[in-house]
């Protein structure tokens, strides 16, 4: 019986069923771990990939076995595993409940949330869960007094206002079940003093924000290279073309506006100061599950001699994301198991915009992580 529970917001969608059927061919032994990250730090006490259970919320309907046939059609998934596979992709299917509904305020929307991690943690006699969040991205969120103090908050809610964001509403529902949280979008989830109040008082630990899956891990890989070598960056200009679900819910400028702050943070985050340019997202439906990214970078060597990078990186998201979400499920787990609470910074390895810290240089963020395994041993 598995100690450990992974519950997915958005359990239904392309990364989340990536996720399930991954983790499942290894648990059989018919893929190996690649990808994954833990598998390339000291020991340290991870639960393994076999004995996660999974459970999750979510608003749409189809099933993750039809999910992962599309899936498999798109190229993601290898064509043989959805039949190989339909016994652990029922069972996760079978653990999924309705995601958050407006219906009767956002108080008893919480306690619903939290009844089912609670009563999955239960049923199954889990030692811990932990809540990661890969559904869509939300819109930038208008700040509210009440974020600010968790008493605010709780009185705000029990009076039937509509205080949180979907993802601080899953946040906060996963800390009152007693459960650590990752936000690997963009979207608010835990990042608001009350919902760190809340965490903190529970004593529970929790990582993001926004995974690092594609452009801006390279960029956190090369900006370092060109501060190295003292090599003046002028300018760093990016587009990026989606397609899928992602990219649709990215064609609504608003939640568009939130991945383009995150991405943005990395570059200046790493050189100590601003520089020309942008990161552009267009949706282009017809590129399906895949995304590309073209950087084009202007940059001054010895004696203000011009010079010039372009990259195109070209990827399939929920490949990318898979393996990530399953790497900070265990090291969060691991963490809650050995005590540690609040904002686990040294997982910004995994973040565009790491909460916990302002280090976005991926060697070092590397090291930082390695250093956090070897402690939790």
């Amino acid at each position: 019986m598995s100690a450990t529970g992974l519950w997915l917001i958005g359990a239904r969608g392309s990364v989340a069923t990536t996720v399930v059927a991954g983790a499942a061919a290894i648990r059989s032994g018919l893929l190996p771990p690649q990808g994954c990250v833990a598998e390339s730090l000291p020991p340290c006490g991870l639960p393994g990939i076999g004995e996660l259970m999974f459970g999750g919320h979510d608003i749409a309907s189809i099933s993750l076995r039809k999910r992962a046939e599309r899936l498999s059609e798109a190229g993601v998934i290898p064509p043989a595993l959805p039949a190989l596979l339909a016994d652990e992709l029922d069972a996760a299917e079978a653990e999924i409940r309705p995601g958050y509904s407006r219906e009767g305020g956002q108080a008893a929307a919480a306690a619903r949330l939290a009844g089912d991690l609670i009563s999955f943690r239960d049923r199954h006699g889990l030692d811990r869960v932990v809540v990661v969040d890969v559904s869509s991205t939300e819109p930038p969120v208008t700040w509210r007094p009440e974020f600010a103090d968790l008493g605010a908050l709780e009185t705000a809610l029990a009076g039937g206002a509509e205080v949180l964001p979907p993802s601080s509403l899953y946040a906060y529902a996963a800390f009152r079940a007693g459960c650590g949280y990752v936000a690997f979008t963009p979207s608010a989830g835990p990042a608001l003093p009350a919902l760190e109040e809340l965490a903190a008082a529970e004593c529970l630990p929790y990582a993001g924000r926004d995974g690092k899956t594609g452009e801006t891990l390279v960029k956190s890989a090369l900006a370092p290279m060109f501060a190295g070598r003292g090599l003046k960056v002028r300018s760093w200009s990016g587009l990026n073309l989606l397609g899928g679900g992602d990219g649709a819910t990215l064609a609504d400028p608003s939640a568009r506006q939130s991945k383009e702050v995150s991405k943005d943070r990395t570059v200046p985050g790493i050189l100590g100061r601003e520089v020309e340019g942008r990161t552009h997202i267009d949706y282009v439906a017809d590129l399906g599950e895949w995304k590309t990214a073209w950087d084009h970078v202007t940059f001054e060597g010895f004696m203000g001699v011009r010079m010039t990078l372009q990259f195109t990186w070209q990827g399939c998201d929920s490949a990318l994301a898979a393996p990530l979400v399953l790497d900070l499920a265990r090291l969060v787990a691991r963490a809650h198991e050995r005590g540690r609470t609040g904002v686990l910074g040294e997982l910004g390895y995994f973040f565009k915009d790491p909460l916990g810290g302002d280090e976005h240089a991926l060697a070092v963020q590397y090291e930082r992580l390695r250093t956090f395994a070897e402690a939790l041993a």
